[in-house]
């Protein structure tokens, strides 16, 4: 453990400034987006997969221009840590169908909870996947991003993650040395953590994330994996207070931004569909969130197309359209 936080400081050191950068933060080419294909059980049985090559077709129809692919690599590695050739081969179909459609593609490696319960055991698998991904798709184009991994949290804490990323970036910029790459602070990405996240100064094709889904209380209630609002139904959102405390948050990230000079993407939000709350509120908060976001000039991608907090209704085979229009609204 030791020599793993030794060498990730010294990688931190060796490239950190101690002044924000002088130059204008450069636009990424990602917009408004949309976080797919993660919880699809395409990825076990390509027999049951839900997505279909012509939902890339639909999401870029509705005005949305790239996609936050959702990736569990370290369920496709083996012993050797290699990645499964079938696994690559999907996640080629996505590059490729993806990119035929017109929309952009993030690569988001999403084994969160495994990194953050035992970073050290991640270390070695996280390397193993960038070296492969990186590798791979060196030559695709630069509308195809990298995400290092997604909310870091738990054991790795604000100045871990300084440490942890560095050496995992390095790896990608051997083959993507001008490739987009999306990182964020840690504490599952959470805007409180960024004045603590150090970026590398010379390196200026880094797109920074946070997540948003306060308040917590309203977006998740009613959901399972999260025992203390399983059982809460009723919060409600939509107030002056409620839309004060949302562009006020916003404009926290907005000075960052600002003082850094580096592109913003909120790489999540929305609501919690399954907890009865009303969709007119859902739509209100995340047409509230989307809006502040463009108004700042942030890039975003809603959470999520299907599984839940459904964009998509798979069953009828159209969109939420209270959530569409939250999202991508008439002209």
């Amino acid at each position: 453990m030791k020599s793993w936080w030794a060498a990730g400081l010294m990688t931190l050191l060796a490239s950190v400034a101690a002044t924000p950068a002088a130059a204008a933060a450069p636009d990424s080419g990602f917009h408004r987006g949309m976080n797919v294909l993660g919880y699809d059980p395409g990825w076990k049985d390509p027999a049951k997969a839900r997505f279909q090559t012509r939902h890339f077709a639909e999401i870029r129809r509705a005005g949305f221009d790239f996609v936050r692919v959702n990736l569990f690599g370290f369920r496709a590695l083996d012993a050797r840590n290699r990645l499964d050739p079938k696994w690559l081969a999907r996640v080629d179909w996505i590059v490729r169908e993806g990119r035929r459609a017109g929309l952009g593609v993030i690569l988001d490696e999403h084994d969160y909870d495994t990194c953050s319960d035992d970073p050290e055991a991640c270390r070695s698998k996280l390397l193993a996947v960038w070296q492969q991904l990186g590798a791979r798709y060196a030559r695709a184009d630069r509308k195809v991003a990298f995400e290092l991994l997604n909310e870091p949290h738990g054991k790795i804490d604000a100045a871990a993650w300084n440490a942890f990323f560095p050496p995992v970036l390095a790896e990608v910029r051997k083959r993507n040395p001008d490739r987009w790459v999306v990182i964020g602070p840690s504490s599952w990405n959470s805007l409180a953590q960024l004045p603590n996240l150090v970026l590398p100064e010379d390196d200026r094709r880094l797109l920074v994330t946070f997540h948003y889904y306060e308040p917590f209380r309203f977006t998740h209630q009613g959901a399972g994996w999260v025992k203390e609002f399983t059982n809460v139904h009723g919060v409600t959102w939509g107030s002056a207070q409620d839309r004060a405390a949302l562009a006020a948050d916003f404009g926290k990230v907005e000075q960052w931004a600002a003082q850094y000079d580096r592109p913003i993407l909120l790489g999540e939000f929305g609501a919690y569909d399954k907890s009865g709350t009303p969709v007119d509120q859902r739509a209100a908060y995340t047409a509230a969130a989307a809006r502040e976001a463009e108004r700042r000039g942030f890039a975003w991608s809603y959470w999520q197309f299907d599984s839940d907090f459904v964009a998509w209704d798979m069953n009828r085979n159209a969109w939420v359209e209270p959530i569409r229009r939250a999202l991508i609204p008439a002209g």
